[in-house]
């Protein structure tokens, strides 16, 4: 009976079609893996967790989480779309240290073309600040996400955040309020 059962399981295993999956555009071109699913249907929304530094190739992306979107599929191929990108929590809690202060923000943003994007960042302070410091970091950090997403599509601000060219102008905003050690982004994920 219980040999029956293995069979019956490694038969359904062998109907399952293989998918090899694409990244967007944006993080390359090469496959990044294989999935099975029944059917091209089962693979349609499906979401992907890999790390960024196994798409990229980049040591410097090894702390980057990013989950993937099935959103097309066609014949062995299923394509997706980014769905969120965040930074491993070991690596945040790395980030702060004593005798700093770290600072959290979290902006529902639209970018030029209306999509919703939730963005959280991570600002650590190189000593403590003062609460109405904090304050004044949070927002002008709040305005510039809103200002900046607004100007481009949610694919050209995820390049900018995985090449860093936004957290730099994030630092730039606020380096007159408080000097920063570090500026992260916790999390971005497109509604």
């Amino acid at each position: 009976m219980h040999m029956g059962t293995l069979t019956k399981g490694a038969e359904k295993w062998k109907t399952k079609k293989w998918f090899n999956v694409y990244p967007p555009e944006l993080l390359g071109t090469n496959v990044i893996g294989e999935m099975p699913a029944d059917d091209d249907k089962r693979m349609m929304g499906r979401i992907i967790e890999s790390s960024m530094s196994w798409i990229t190739n980049k040591m410097e992306h090894s702390f980057m989480v990013v989950g993937l979107k099935v959103i097309e599929v066609n014949g062995n191929s299923a394509h997706t779309e980014l769905q969120y990108l965040e930074q491993t929590y070991s690596y945040l809690h790395s980030l702060v240290k004593r005798h700093s202060s770290a600072i959290y923000t979290v902006d529902n943003l639209k970018d030029s073309k209306g999509r919703a994007i939730i963005l959280k960042l991570l600002v650590v302070t190189r000593d403590k600040i003062t609460s109405p410091k904090r304050k004044s970091i949070r927002s002008g950090l709040s305005a510039f996400a809103k200002e900046f997403a607004s100007s481009k599509e949610s694919s050209e601000m995820i390049k900018s955040i995985i090449d860093g060219s936004f957290q730099a102008e994030c630092i730039k905003k606020v380096a007159n309020i408080a000097e920063i050690s570090k500026l992260e982004i916790k999390k971005i994920e497109l509604v």
